[in-house]
């Protein structure tokens, strides 16, 4: 894992899409890795690569495919996908572990994570309003089952994404404080305004804040999650602060998964 000095800022796909979207005409693509891939469909997400310039990406799991599919995607693309594992409690297989708080599930990701295969941790929805098709969860981010994620994840040296929506917002920095040696990818930053992005990063040097997802026009559970000040332009207050978070070294190859190397 990489020292503090490095961005603060993950982009996710879409977030690099909008800024794109903004160039002139045949420009060129500005290369990006793209920091949160549910990686569904394997021929599509290489397709969107080609397309918009992506050189890498952060896969996990979503809703057709799971933690063995992912490795075997990563396998066959490894200098396109990374892999990340993920014991989320969404899914209905490891629901009632979070439930019980069920050692047996932390003891499934250390062998995932002693494999080899998975460069970090995540998606993690400790904390997740409902979607469709998506089920509520709110656990305890300084919960047993949190804890043990992160001891984990400090074994092995190795990120971990979360999703922990704002009303968990206190918990969260009880956990970023617990584990300060463990890098910390807030996934859409809680889709939390600017004055609480800025507060975060500063209180805490591990924290990283991702930004997928945050580009859309109009996000389907609340219009104010969108950074955009017109459904096309980022606010300049937020660029500003992306840009404060950048580091110099941010467009050098990322030959693994780093914390502070993504790129917009």
């Amino acid at each position: 894992m990489r020292g503090r000095a490095g961005p603060r800022f993950w982009l996710g796909f879409f977030f690099a899409v909008g800024l794109l979207s903004g160039c002139a005409a045949g420009s060129a693509l500005v290369p990006f890795v793209d920091s949160h891939v549910h990686l569904n469909d394997e021929r599509l997400q290489l397709e969107f690569m080609h397309r918009f310039g992506g050189q890498r990406a952060v896969v996990f799991w979503g809703r057709n495919s799971d933690n063995e599919s992912i490795a075997e995607a990563v396998a066959r693309h490894p200098n396109q996908f990374i892999a990340f594992a993920s014991i989320s409690p969404e899914r209905g297989a490891y629901r009632r572990a979070w439930d019980t708080d069920d050692p047996t599930l932390l003891k499934r990701l250390d062998e995932l994570l002693a494999s080899g295969r998975f460069k970090g941790i995540g998606e993690i929805s400790a904390a997740h309003f409902p979607g469709a098709g998506f089920p509520e969860t709110d656990y305890d981010p300084m919960g047993p089952m949190m804890n043990g994620i992160l001891t984990l994840a400090r074994k092995h040296r190795v990120p971990i994404m979360v999703h922990v929506e704002s009303t968990r917002l206190r918990e969260l920095s009880s956990l970023l404080e617990r584990f300060p040696d463990v890098p910390i990818i807030w996934a859409h930053g809680g889709y939390t305004p600017l004055f609480i992005a800025r507060r975060m990063l500063e209180r805490h040097p591990n924290l990283y804040y991702e930004l997928s997802a945050r580009t859309w026009p109009r996000h389907p559970r609340s219009p104010d999650y969108t950074i955009l000040r017109d459904g096309k332009s980022v606010w300049p207050e937020w660029l500003e602060l992306i840009e404060s978070r950048r580091s110099a070294s941010s467009s050098a190859p990322m030959p693994a998964i780093t914390p502070g190397t993504a790129r917009s």
